[in-house]
């Protein structure tokens, strides 16, 4: 994402998985951790997606450390496309690796990447729980995603073509969870993502 992005690899139960991490700037210490899935695999989806780097920049903005990785079987990190399920201990594995002890945790993920932290933050229990999550055009139409707390931060655009926003409706109706929704805006976010990174920095304080 810049310069000062540190690539690593951690252990996964697949195999290494790659990692990208960022400091934020100026600050001796970070105000809680946060890690960052990204959209499908099987559709070109990876940690340097743009959405992505956006939440990662609105993250950094507000002083977290953020993680970014790849699932299994996307650039260097080993395995194979498991449909959510193994990309949930992926998530968990880098969780593990990369949590500081006595910072809080956030979990964002987009698309594919939201559905899977639905799933994974689903697992985690008492204080290793995630302090809150960001879920950025969530895939809830083929799958649906685990239920949320009702402090998520959910934004959708009004236009999206691949998950139909009545799709994440219907899935946050039962829950009573709040939608943000983008008006005119698609699933990418073209053009619109430093309005994004605004709306997410706006929406956590």
């Amino acid at each position: 994402m810049n310069a000062q992005t540190e690539r690593l690899h951690v252990a996964g139960p697949a195999g290494a998985i790659e990692v990208a991490v960022d400091q934020p700037p100026g600050i001796d210490a970070p105000r809680g951790v946060a890690v960052l899935a990204h959209p499908h695999p099987l559709f070109g989806g990876t940690m340097d997606n743009k959405v992505v780097q956006t939440m990662a920049r609105a993250f950094l903005q507000m002083g977290y450390r953020t993680v970014r990785f790849n699932f299994r079987g996307v650039g260097t990190t080993e395995g194979t496309h498991d449909e959510g399920r193994g990309e949930s201990d992926d998530l968990l594995a880098v969780v593990a690796a990369q949590r500081a002890a006595g910072l809080p945790l956030v979990l964002g993920g987009f698309s594919f990447g939201a559905y899977v932290t639905t799933l994974a933050a689903a697992r985690l229990e008492g204080e290793q729980r995630a302090e809150r999550l960001l879920l950025v055009g969530p895939s809830t139409q083929r799958a649906r995603p685990a239920d949320v707390p009702e402090d998520t931060v959910v934004i959708h655009g009004e236009t999206d073509d691949v998950v139909p926003l009545s799709a994440t409706l219907d899935w946050a109706r039962p829950q009573h969870l709040p939608v943000t929704v983008m008006p005119g805006v698609g699933h990418f976010f073209h053009g619109q993502l430093p309005r994004l990174r605004q709306l997410i920095v706006r929406s956590w304080h």
